[in-house]
């Protein structure tokens, strides 16, 4: 298979009223991608985006028939978009709102952020991902400009959002008390659930103590293994947890214990 022109889509797409810019993010932008991995294209839009012109577009440099959303048909936070496939390749246009990451971004210079439920995301979509999308994004087409001087402005992670998303880990403890409940009631799911949140919350303060942006849960516990910050062997540890849950109350009751070590180590961490 020959590699998409993705230059050149790009070029199409911003020419489609509404498209603001164009990026590559996900894996690829970072470097960190397998060779089967999707080709994410973010397409920064405003009001009045043109779905009918995109449609067509998908038409055209598919081939065939393509399900584009109109935003919102995905989910609030990841707006809708298309799962193409180009020469083979999947490519996977995702749409999102430019003035929405723009108050986004301003929130997270001062210290806010919101975690909303979107498919795709069982920790929650943390809304300073669209900020660390822009950050870490190769921007492909932008006429005017708007997104690339956007992307030097994200390159600085906030102080604020640092200080913030490390004070959130009040919450991890809070979650290893609820995962006690599933101990005393026999019930590991329930407890394996309060696992995963305490370590998706460690996971992002860890990334927030180096000034990294984290935007994803996939592969989040190997990326804030690899931090400076991080405690010796977090990444093992942490991936003990949710591979062993157990099914006993006792067996419970020493994951629980587990975590409670680990948490106090990325606390020790982020505080240093």
């Amino acid at each position: 298979m020959r590699n998409p022109d993705l230059h050149a889509i790009a070029d199409r797409l911003a020419a489609v009223p509404g498209v603001v810019a164009v990026a590559l993010g996900g894996s690829r932008a970072r470097g960190t991608h397998r060779p089967d991995s999707d080709i994410d294209l973010g397409l920064y839009y405003r009001k009045d985006l043109a779905v009918n012109e995109l449609r067509t577009l998908a038409r055209q440099v598919t081939g065939q028939d393509t399900d584009v959303t109109a935003p919102g048909g995905w989910g609030p936070w990841v707006d809708g978009g298309g799962w193409l496939t180009i020469d083979g390749w999947r490519v996977d246009w995702i749409y999102r709102d430019l003035d929405r990451v723009h108050r986004i971004w301003r929130d997270c210079q001062a210290g806010r952020y919101e975690i909303g439920v979107q498919a795709g995301h069982p920790l929650g979509f943390y809304s300073h991902a669209y900020a660390g999308e822009v950050a870490l994004c190769q921007v492909l087409a932008d006429p005017a400009g708007e997104l690339a001087a956007l992307r030097e402005e994200t390159t600085h992670y906030p102080p604020a959002l640092r200080e913030a998303l490390i004070a959130g880990l009040w919450e991890c403890d809070f979650a290893l008390m609820t995962a006690r409940y599933g101990a005393a009631g026999q019930d590991p799911v329930y407890a394996a659930g309060a696992l995963f949140r305490a370590v998706g919350v460690a996971c992002q303060a860890l990334h927030a103590a180096d000034g990294a942006w984290l935007i994803n849960e996939k592969g989040m516990v190997a990326s804030a293994g690899r931090l400076p910050s991080a405690p010796e062997g977090f990444a093992e540890r942490a991936q003990a947890l949710l591979a062993g849950v157990g099914g006993t109350p006792e067996e419970i009751t020493r994951t629980i214990d587990a975590a409670a070590g680990l948490i106090a180590d990325v606390r020790a961490a982020c505080a240093a």
